[in-house]
């Protein structure tokens, strides 16, 4: 029920949802790889300014999880990232940033890898976001999620997983019945 399954077809660009983390990125250097697009964008995540400034108090540079991202699709093989600019703190901030970037780059596809657990409620904002845009849109669950559909109930953080994620696409529904 949580988990989208749509077929990926060659795009313009592939991008990395926010929530998705190492196995969305590892996702995206795969269908690189596979021919499906050349590019891959990341969103620029929300910077928690007290957490840099302390960091650079200390004299550390602080990476956030766009940059760390971005070092390790370059340690993959990906030459070209782009990331995409705006305040994106959560999924419903990733559709109107995702759709107005597209827009002023003319993508007409694009493929958005996101967490297994997580992608049947992308794809309903993803779509409420694109209506009236040039971009199609496909869904794709990464493979190196850590939720299992098939056996979720079988460790304790597969059950909150699947608890926390019912609860927001449930939500999701009730608030945008037809999406």
């Amino acid at each position: 029920m949580l988990v989208v399954n749509e077929r990926v077809e060659p795009a313009d660009l592939i991008v990395v949802a926010l929530g998705s983390r190492g196995a969305g990125v590892l996702e995206a250097a795969d269908l690189v790889h596979s021919g499906v697009a050349k590019q891959v964008a990341v969103f620029t995540d929300t910077s928690d300014t007290v957490v840099d400034r302390e960091f650079m108090r200390r004299g550390i540079s602080y990476e956030d999880a766009a940059a760390l991202s971005v070092r390790q699709l370059r340690a993959l093989g990906v030459d070209t990232i782009d990331r995409i600019p705006g305040s994106v703190t959560g999924t419903e901030d990733e559709g109107p940033v995702l759709a107005d970037w597209c827009d002023q780059h003319g993508f007409r596809s694009v493929v958005v890898v996101s967490g297994s657990d997580h992608s049947r409620r992308l794809r309903r904002v993803l779509h409420r976001s694109m209506k009236g845009h040039q971009t199609r849109v496909t869904v794709h669950p990464a493979r190196y999620s850590v939720f299992d559909p098939d056996r979720w109930w079988e460790t304790r953080g597969g059950i909150r997983l699947e608890v926390e994620e019912l609860e927001k696409l449930l939500l999701d529904v009730v608030r945008h019945p037809i999406s």
